[in-house]
């Protein structure tokens, strides 16, 4: 007999995460629309980070998309409909919030980029911390087409790669294939689509070896470095390194290279 009131149906979450031995893998999930960042998007993504940020059993995230796509950055319909100061800038704000908190986590990020990453979709594999792309994937920041300078995804993307590169990406909005993004430094590694899990697999499981303190603090460390002078930056180093070999993760790592071992590092 049919339940004459049946429980309303769960909404399909926007964001996947599926947990399994230290590695968080994270999914972009409006597969119909491309995984297009709406404003409920960006706030689970948001959430979905919060929560990682606290979670030590995550050695690893890996961001990676649902359907033909990795992300063609916002959703343009969305803002049409709300095209007000507020809404906008609120949007833009809270983008501008996921991607500081991919670089914040202290857990390194890889990007798993198939098919098209455009405009905030290119942006998020910029602001990931390695990335790697299947031989379909292609990039742009395609806003100059449309009378928007991708301002946002400028930021990321001017760190990653060189400044000629990136404006010739901005200002012309053309694509770049995913060969081309590894040249010019916007992605780590390129494989065949058959091969895109394995060779992610083997980067985390990489990762998944070295100790997780210094992980998290070299993490910290890179970004806030690339920001200030040289002197100033080598004085950080200069305490970042001497807290490293000071700590037990250090002491354990270097005393194994001396006695010719592999190291034991702490849970």
């Amino acid at each position: 007999m049919n339940d004459p009131n049946p429980a309303p149906a769960q909404p399909t979450p926007l964001v996947l995460r599926e947990d399994q031995d230290g590695v968080a893998r994270l999914t972009l999930n409006r597969p119909s629309q491309f995984n297009a960042l709406s404003r409920q998007m960006l706030g689970a993504m948001e959430a979905v980070l919060d929560a990682l940020a606290n979670d030590r059993n995550v050695r690893v995230v890996v961001l990676g998309a649902s359907g033909r796509a990795f992300c063609p950055g916002h959703d343009l319909k969305e803002m049409l409909t709300h095209r007000e100061e507020n809404f906008v800038r609120e949007l833009f704000d809270q983008c501008c919030r996921v991607m500081l908190a991919l670089t914040r986590l202290p857990q390194p990020v890889i990007a798993r980029v198939h098919g098209t990453a455009t405009a905030a979709g290119c942006q998020l594999v910029a602001a990931c911390d390695l990335a790697v792309a299947s031989t379909d994937a292609r990039f742009a920041t395609s806003g100059i087409n449309f009378g928007l300078f991708c301002a946002t995804p400028g930021v990321p993307l001017s760190r990653a790669i060189s400044r000629k590169r990136a404006l010739e990406m901005l200002l012309t909005g053309d694509f770049i294939d995913a060969d081309t993004a590894l040249a010019w430094g916007l992605v780590n590694r390129v494989t065949a689509p058959a091969t895109l899990d394995h060779e992610i697999d083997a980067l985390a499981q990489t990762l998944l070896a070295k100790p997780q303190a210094a992980l998290a603090s070299g993490k910290r460390f890179f970004y806030r470095q690339i920001e200030l002078d040289t002197e100033t930056a080598y004085r950080e180093a200069a305490a970042v390194i001497t807290s490293h070999m000071l700590a037990e993760e250090g002491f354990e790592g270097v005393s194994a290279f001396v006695g010719k071992r592999k190291p034991r590092w702490s849970p």
